[in-house]
């Protein structure tokens, strides 16, 4: 009797034998968990090249070299991004307006304005999948809690045809829906820890890029100061 009620609460035959909606639940939650794996993966590698991208370009930046060189070497660099794109964008801005003769004050608060819309943006790239990550951890355990109700509601009809209940009735009914549970933890708590993970990291990465934006706003204001004053 105890082997064949092992048997029957095999896990693989469980799921196998659960109702449409419960399998149905239990592959979109197996989808949900591979997507998250995913996002993981592809999020870890984009923050590692971010940072190494970044790190690399404020070394260069920091060594002396001359600010239009650095443009111009930004120029050609078609995929640009990070630090490399954000210091693009924003000389950019302070050279057009200092070709216009814009004071110096408007000419540095709307180098800052360019500065910030692109920290934004390249921080918005950055952070691709971060949504979807959070969606997943919300939604996932409650998604495996319908499946589980879904299953016990049915193991429960299923009773009112059974002469007697005994354990080897119930067990494989219940032991299914709680398949569905289990499936959206597993889903959803790499997810979470993930989320929260990379939310940090990209405060970091954010923090980073924009103390070196108000670092390249400084050394432009003084470049700006020390060129009206030669003038004078």
């Amino acid at each position: 009797m105890a082997n064949q009620l092992d048997t029957t609460l095999h896990v693989s035959d469980l799921i196998l034998q659960a109702s449409p909606v419960v399998q149905l639940v239990m592959l979109l939650l197996l989808f949900a968990s591979i997507y998250s794996w995913f996002l993981i993966a592809k999020l870890h590698l984009s923050y590692k090249k971010a940072q190494a991208d970044d790190e690399h370009f404020q070394k260069i930046f920091w060594s002396g070299a001359e600010l239009n060189t650095l443009y111009n070497n930004a120029q050609l660099n078609s995929k640009r991004v990070g630090l490399e794109d954000i210091f693009y964008q924003g000389l950019g801005e302070y050279l057009k307006l200092k070709k216009r003769h814009a004071p110096t004050q408007q000419t540095i608060e709307g180098t800052e304005r360019i500065l910030r819309v692109g920290l934004s943006r390249d921080q918005g790239g950055l952070e691709q999948g971060l949504g979807a990550l959070a969606s997943i951890g919300s939604v996932a355990p409650y998604v495996g809690l319908f499946g589980t109700v879904w299953g016990i509601m049915n193991a429960f009809i299923g009773l009112a045809d059974v002469d007697q209940v005994t354990l080897a009735t119930v067990a494989p009914g219940i032991a299914e829906a709680l398949i569905a549970t289990a499936i959206g933890l597993f889903a959803a708590i790499p997810a979470v820890l993930a989320f929260n993970h990379f939310t940090a990291k990209g405060e970091m990465v954010y923090s980073d890029r924009a103390l070196f934006a108000e670092e390249m706003v400084a050394l432009l204001q003084r470049q700006s100061v020390g060129s009206v004053q030669e003038n004078d």
